[in-house]
């Protein structure tokens, strides 16, 4: 009695929400609607009342009722015109059922070849109460283990729809999860043209406003990952009752509202409701129970979102950490890179708890650690070097296909894993046959630009290795490739000269003066150019490269805390010269010339009188962070280059770190830089035990 007496009240409750229409409607393939005549609307329950019974048609308010009136329509040509005098159904919260005994349809042709269809609804007492012992309601979790394809679920919604009609596209989307793509496609194209495709459309329209609003989400989200088009009327009349019914939302909305956004494409309507989405988090933060629920509403408010939403996020986020899974740790680096927002400490507690269970850790969580904290720009050296040793200790159980997708985020990051790369390199070394088109590029690249060959004891054979199986593929490599790879074995000074005369071929040079990447590719060339003059090689052809002049970088403001010190240091900015620029393109912040032995700095008139063979160039390189490998003093392949031929020019290069020039006190750097231009014999005690130490 009293869960009659429940039913009784919410269908009271839904008559507000009754829309009675008076309306012409066109039916398109995907059986959408575009109604002709607006809406017009009942203001109170007694209207609706005397309504109902100058029509005729009274039924009961319990389960299974509802009410409908319908006129007459005809059908052209595949095109039909409908006009119904329509009271949308009344759902009781248990189930609203449409058996085909209470909704028939009938077809009739006359002569005239028009369609006339009439629909007849005769609902007996003894009906309705046969329908509450009948099991009629289908769950999508029944539909998804019962159906064993997208069709079988049509197939049953058309012989007896059932309220809530989200059921039928959840399990939809259930079953398309279980298949393969292949079989995806087919089975979409099967259900695009199933006849009772478009009768579930105009189902989930029609109950969108009276179904329960997480009932809703899951039907958006459904029909968005089945591939449904969304300029279409059904998804943007799911998402305009969504935006009206926003505040319906709760932890579990909140979740599902967060993967709907994330799945649609942008447009008007998922403009309005991710402003209206960020209202209702900014409101409702401080609720949010769930971790999981919560880093779903962090990725979903965006990089764009006000920073102050992203601090009180950050804030409820710090609040639940106590309550943080492992799983919740490794997830909220994704969850930070998504808003673009890096809260240090939060990265801190989540670092250490992913390092103290870092056993059994997927290396594809490991992998969207790093690429986060790459976005992040967050430098964990702690974390990072956890990340390699685990993957070092247990090497043998990585397949090499793994290991070098995990290189190649640690050398996005600039981060060298030393023991990591070695064992690598073994790998390669025992195992050559692994190597294909794709990762030889990959390999080259990571150990060129980390310079990790340098003092490696198999370098050579490395190398030989490497260049070997580049040269297996030269029929079928890319121009593109090509340069790639011979730039990576110029920055580790090596050149294997089959690569090397295959791209030196006018017909590749052509090409590459001529693509999209020209100005990368002009720039690569040169260093091509410079390595076979400058390097130690001996290369069996006249090289003769026209190619086009590298632009010159605007002149730099050179750091002004090594000008001056430099002028205290030498007495006057005469005696060094500032932003001399050396072919193919290399940058000297300052230029000092001094006799050989390191005694004495020339000045410009010394120069002139001073034999050539009796100068010593000092290059003086301000370099940042960057030009390091991450947390080391390592210099990267570029700057090893750059110091390997600045040697060969003849110039005796030191390095000046800023980040660490900017420290000091004036003093102290006068110090610095005394003891790295002058000689030992000359230097004070002081600045000897400096540089000892």
């Amino acid at each position: 009695m009293n869960n009659k007496a429940g039913s009784l009240l919410w269908n009271l409750k839904q008559f507000r929400t009754l829309v009675p229409t008076s309306r012409t409607m066109r039916l398109y393939p995907l059986g959408l609607c575009k109604p002709k005549i607006v809406y017009s609307y009942w203001n109170t329950l007694n209207d609706f009342h005397k309504r109902m019974q100058s029509s005729g048609i009274i039924r009961y308010l319990f389960q299974d009722a509802f009410i409908l009136k319908s006129d007459v329509g005809f059908q052209r040509k595949g095109i039909s015109t409908v006009t119904a005098r329509r009271i949308d159904r009344l759902l009781c919260a248990r189930r609203l059922s449409f058996d085909s005994k209470q909704s028939l349809v009938s077809v009739d042709k006359s002569n005239d070849g028009l369609k006339k269809v009439n629909f007849h609804h005769e609902v007996s007492n003894e009906d309705v109460l046969n329908n509450e012992t009948k099991p009629n309601r289908n769950s999508n979790s029944t539909l998804s283990q019962e159906c064993n394809s997208l069709s079988d679920v049509l197939d049953t919604f058309s012989k007896a729809p059932t309220f809530p009609s989200s059921n039928y596209f959840t399990a939809m989307w259930t079953i398309a999860k279980r298949l393969s793509d292949e079989q995806k496609r087919f089975e979409k194209q099967l259900m695009f043209s199933h006849p009772a495709f478009n009768q579930l459309c105009e189902h989930m329209m029609r109950e969108a406003k009276i179904m329960q609003y997480k009932y809703l989400l899951f039907s958006l989200h459904a029909i968005v990952k089945l591939g449904i088009p969304q300029n279409t009327l059904l998804v943007q009349t799911l998402l305009r009752v969504t935006q009206e019914r926003i505040n319906e939302c709760d932890d579990v909305c909140l979740s599902v509202l967060s993967s709907v956004l994330e799945a649609m494409e942008p447009c008007r309507n998922v403009h309005v409701l991710q402003a209206g989405f960020r209202i209702l988090v900014d409101q409702q933060v401080w609720k949010i129970r769930d971790v999981l629920t919560l880093q779903a509403v962090m990725k979903c408010v965006g990089k764009d979102a006000p920073n102050a939403l992203k601090r009180k996020l950050e804030m409820k986020a710090l609040k639940e950490l106590d309550r943080f899974s492992v799983v919740n740790s490794q997830r909220m680096f994704e969850v930070l890179a998504a808003m673009n927002y890096r809260s240090v400490i939060l990265l801190n507690e989540c670092s250490k708890m992913v390092l103290g269970n870092i056993h059994g850790c997927p290396l594809k969580i490991m992998i969207n650690i790093l690429q986060s904290c790459k976005d992040l720009r967050y430098h964990n050296l702690d974390l990072f070097k956890g990340l390699a040793d685990y993957v070092a200790t247990t090497f043998d159980i990585w397949k090499f296909k793994k290991v070098l997708f995990l290189l190649i985020s640690f050398e996005n990051l600039g981060f060298q894993p030393v023991d990591l790369m070695d064992l690598f390199m073994k790998r390669i070394l025992e195992e050559p046959e692994s190597l294909n088109m794709k990762n030889i590029i990959s390999i080259l690249h990571i150990y060129s630009t980390l310079n990790h060959v340098y003092k490696c004891q198999n370098k050579e054979q490395f190398l030989e290795v490497m260049a070997s199986a580049l040269t297996g593929y030269l029929h079928c490599i890319s121009s593109k490739n090509l340069l790639d790879a011979v730039y990576s074995f110029c920055l580790m000074n090596y050149f294997p000269l089959a690569p090397v005369d295959r791209l030196l071929q006018k017909n590749v040079i052509s090409e590459l003066l001529t693509s999209d990447d020209t100005g990368k590719n002009v720039h690569k060339l040169h260093i091509l150019d410079t390595c076979l003059k400058l390097d130690d090689i001996v290369y069996h052809k006249d090289i003769d490269l026209s190619l086009p002049q590298l632009p010159q970088e605007p002149p730099s403001l050179p750091n002004a805390k090594v000008t001056e010190v430099l002028s205290s240091l030498l007495g006057g900015e005469g005696h060094f010269s500032k932003n001399v620029y050396l072919p193919p393109n290399y940058h000297i912040d300052f230029e000092i010339r001094m006799d050989t032995n390191r005694n004495q700095v020339l000045s410009p008139s010394d120069v002139d009188t001073t034999s050539v063979t009796d100068i010593q160039r000092v290059a003086v390189l301000c370099v940042p962070k960057s030009a390091y490998c991450l947390g080391s003093s390592h210099p990267r392949g570029f700057l090893a280059m750059k110091m390997r031929h600045l040697n060969a020019m003849g110039f005796r290069v030191i390095l000046v770190n800023n980040w660490e020039m900017d420290k000091l006190e004036m003093e102290d750097a006068v110090t610095f830089l005394k003891t790295k231009i002058y000689s030992v014999e000359v230097l004070p005690a002081a600045a000897v035990n400096l540089q000892s130490t």
